[in-house]
């Protein structure tokens, strides 16, 4: 299963970091090593520190890139803790970080881990397999009003208040256990000419996977402490792969690269006032049409990089 992982945008997310032989890089989100890896092959004077939540996924990513080199460290930790856990280890500043916010290949096709909406597995969707909260305490114990609020803010799915309902009507009798039972009772809540052009159960499983892991909260403090992290002409870029991520990565980076509105319009603004950043592309990068075909799970991925120039 680990075999069929395919890093998206590997070529543009590589080449917008602009790496040096010594640039000091962190991969935000290790999962099963690709950026890393083509990272590590070009840094040989430098260094990597890679964090992850996934014990499986780091087991794996050491051996991978224990064959590219040694000059790496793989912190367990959730990436919201970045600047925290680098300080300890004496690290104050760095050349580039990389975000690749998706759910890996591997952990979507691992049944056991109750992330998809295809296979029959107990509800869990935990990336950090040690906490918690998983999706089976989301779907039988929250309220009706959490479920819609999660459905709608999280899916964005237009059927939350009636999937909402079928669930709690559905729980009162025996609990939801398994990942295809929450998909049939979805679909209850859907009329059918909803499901021909999309799962109707795609939107749904994401909503749960984001509150379980926590996934939305975490993107703008971690983004902000990558930033603080960056010495001169060092870059953050950033992976997303649907609207709600991209829309919190698009509005940090605007914030950054804005002029002070008090001073915007002037015809010579002193430099104090300038941001201390740039967009180092306007519009995202998205994959192209070959990425796509080889690698669907490609296709609403951006890519977002941001550079300090100051």
């Amino acid at each position: 299963m680990i075999e069929k992982h395919v890093s998206v945008l590997l070529n543009e997310s590589i080449s917008s970091l602009n790496l040096k032989e010594n640039s000091i890089i962190v991969d935000a989100t290790l999962g099963y090593g690709g950026h890393s890896s083509s990272i590590l092959d070009r840094i040989k004077k430098g260094y990597l520190f890679a964090f992850d939540q996934d014990s499986e996924a780091i087991r794996h990513s050491t051996d991978r890139l224990s064959k590219v080199g040694t000059n790496f460290t793989i912190i367990k930790s959730n990436f919201v803790h970045m600047k925290e856990e680098l300080n300890k280890l004496g690290i104050e500043k760095v050349d580039g970080v990389l975000f690749d916010l998706g759910v890996s290949s591997p952990q979507l096709d691992d049944a056991e881990r109750g992330f998809s909406y295809h296979e029959d597995a107990r509800l869990d969707m935990r990336m950090d397999r040690e906490q918690k909260l998983s999706a089976y305490e989301v779907v039988n114990n929250y309220s009706k009003e959490d479920l819609i609020r999660i459905f709608t803010k999280y899916g964005e799915d237009k059927f939350s208040n009636n999937i909402a309902k079928k669930i709690v009507e559905y729980r009162v009798n025996k609990p939801i256990e398994t990942t295809l039972e929450l998909v049939e009772i979805i679909k209850t809540a859907v009329p059918m000419k909803f499901r021909i052009d999309k799962h109707p159960a795609r939107q749904i499983f994401q909503a749960i996977r984001i509150e379980v892991n926590h996934e939305l909260d975490v993107i703008e403090p971690a983004i902000n402490q990558a930033l603080e992290l960056l010495n001169i002409n060092g870059r953050v870029a950033v992976i997303t792969f649907h609207s709600l991520e991209d829309r919190i990565v698009k509005n940090i980076f605007k914030e950054k690269c804005a002029i002070d509105p008090k001073v915007k319009g002037l015809p010579n603004i002193p430099d104090e006032y300038l941001p201390n950043f740039r967009l180092v592309v306007n519009k995202a990068i998205i994959p192209s049409e070959k990425e796509i075909k080889n690698n669907p799970r490609a296709r609403s991925s951006k890519l977002r990089v941001i550079e300090k120039i100051k």
